[in-house]
C-alpha cells in the first residue's frame, strides 16, 4: 500500500488525515514510524513557509509524500501576534497556560468589540517528484476574558466563536473538528489531491 506522512508525533492529529487518504489507498504514517526523520526548525515568517520547510525536509530525507502544518492565533489588535510564535509565545518551552496568560494579559483593558482574532492553519503537502502545494484553513472568533471549558488545547479556552455562543474548548470534538481551521484546511487539500495524486503516480 502507498503511504503519506503526517509530519507529527501526535497520533490524533494524524488521524484527522485518515479517512481522506485511506480512501485514495494510501496508509497514513507519522513521525513516530520514522526514527531517522530530521527535525526541522521553523525559520519562517509565515505559517505557509513554516509547513513548507517541514514538509520538504521529510520528503527529502525519507523520498516519501509528506504533509506537514502550521496553525496558530492571530489576534487583530495585537498586529496579528502571536502569529508562528504561537506555541512558544511566552517563551521556548511552549507552555499552554503561560501563553495564553500572556494573550490575556495585553487584551487586559480591550473592549470585547476590539478582540477579534482567528486560528489559521497552514497545510503544506510535498514530494520528492513535483512542487509542492499549500493550502489554508481559518476559523473566526473573539478572545474572552478568561479561559472556560475543558475540552481541547492551547488558545481553546480562550477563544470564543459568537455563533456558538462558547468559546473552542467547551465544543465537543466532533463540533470542533467540524469548524476548526485545520478541518477547513484539510476541505481545501481534498479539492486538490486528486490532480497532486495523479501527477505523483505518473512519477513514482
Amino acid at each position: 500500500m502507498k503511504s503519506v506522512i503526517i509530519a507529527t508525533k501526535n497520533a490524533g492529529k494524524a488521524k484527522e488525515f485518515e479517512s481522506l487518504f485511506h480512501s485514495k489507498g494510501y496508509k497514513v504514517l507519522t513521525l513516530l514510524d520514522y526514527d531517522q526523520a530530521p527535525d526541522v526548525e521553523e525559520t519562517g515568517s509565515t505559517f505557509e513557509e513554516n509547513a513548507i520547510l517541514k514538509a520538504e525536509a521529510i520528503s527529502r530525507e525519507l523520498g516519501q509524500l509528506v504533509i506537514a502544518d502550521d496553525s496558530g492565533l492571530i489576534v487583530d489588535v495585537l498586529d496579528g501576534e502571536p502569529g508562528v510564535y504561537s506555541a512558544r509565545y511566552a517563551g521556548e518551552d511552549k507552555n499552554d497556560a503561560a501563553n495564553t496568560e500572556k494573550v490575556l494579559r495585553k487584551l487586559q483593558d480591550v473592549p470585547m468589540s476590539e478582540r477579534t482574532a482567528r486560528f489559521y492553519c497552514a497545510l503544506a503537502l510535498a514530494s520528492p517528484y513535483q512542487e509542492t502545494i499549500t493550502v489554508s484553513g481559518t476559523v473566526e472568533g473573539m478572545i474572552a476574558r478568561k479561559p472556560t471549558g475543558e475540552n481541547g488545547f492551547g488558545y481553546d479556552p480562550v477563544f470564543f466563536i459568537p455563533e456558538k455562543g462558547k468559546t473552542m474548548a467547551e465544543l465537543e470534538p466532533s463540533e470542533k473538528n467540524a469548524i476548526s481551521h485545520r478541518a477547513k484546511a484539510l476541505k481545501a487539500l481534498e479539492s486538490q489531491l486528486d490532480e497532486f495524486i495523479r501527477r505523483e503516480e505518473g512519477n513514482i
